[in-house]
């Protein structure tokens, strides 16, 4: 079986980590390279940086961040935010990616997913969506969560892997920086839906969050506030999951 990923996130505005809730409210949490050190010297298996403001500001990934955070750390990295180009995501891979991320770009061009994916291979393609509950309805949110499309998320997650994303980051908005657990049948739906990884993020507050989103199929659970404020470190969270029979990297 697969090692379960514990992914440190670093959301990232005006050259600083924040972290808000439901996308909103944000709240510094520090410089983005010391916290990428941080995270790398502690074990995590995988480091996300998402530029949360590049796409509503329509401007690209500030990539002298990307280059000074790559600089620090050993672990692969995923760079996403303005990522709009096949130039784009090869310039964010020069900078040190190791990922790339495409959210809004993708819905707006899906044929983007297979050129990058022909440019990069599969394996480099992350196709990050956030999903919130309208109506009762799972529904594809993009332009930083701030505008909504008619995409359902099931329906969009089987076409981008149709499409050739090695790996689904999925986001909910409604649990997002809430602290009170993942949305497991999001969660269940998705890694049911679809045959390449899915990523789980939004809501984790305990260690048992964690745990419970493995459990509902993720192959690895995004987290920012439990790391960021709460003082829990990732050997711990490791130790846990370990001791709980998950297959963790030692």
């Amino acid at each position: 079986m697969l090692a379960r990923r514990i992914i440190p996130c670093l959301d990232v505005a005006e050259g600083r980590v924040v972290k808000g809730v439901h996308f909103t409210s944000l709240r510094d949490a520090g410089d983005p390279v010391e916290q990428a050190a941080r995270y790398d010297a502690e074990g995590a298996d995988e480091l996300v940086f998402l530029d949360i403001s590049a796409s509503h500001e329509a401007r690209q990934t500030t990539l002298e961040m990307v280059g000074r955070v790559a600089e620090s750390i050993f672990i692969p990295f995923t760079v996403g935010g303005g990522i709009r180009t096949v130039a784009d995501a090869g310039a964010a891979l020069r900078a040190g990616a190791d990922k790339v991320a495409i959210n809004t770009a993708a819905v707006r061009d899906p044929s983007l997913v297979s050129r990058l994916a022909e440019s990069f291979g599969t394996q480099c393609i992350v196709a990050a969506v956030d999903v919130k509950r309208i109506g009762g309805r799972l529904t594809v949110m993009v332009n930083g969560g701030r505008e909504e499309t008619p995409l359902e998320a099931i329906d969009w997650l089987r076409r981008l892997d149709a499409l050739g994303a090695g790996e689904i980051l999925l986001t909910s908005m409604d649990r997002d920086g809430t602290g009170a657990g993942y949305d497991l049948p999001l969660i269940t739906a998705a890694s049911s839906a679809v045959p390449i990884p899915v990523i789980a993020s939004g809501g984790a507050g305990r260690l048992e969050h964690l745990a419970d989103a493995f459990e509902a199929g993720a192959h690895g659970v995004l987290a920012a506030t439990i790391f960021h404020f709460q003082g829990t470190t990732l050997p711990e969270a490791r130790a846990y999951l370990r001791e709980r029979g998950y297959p963790v990297r030692p």
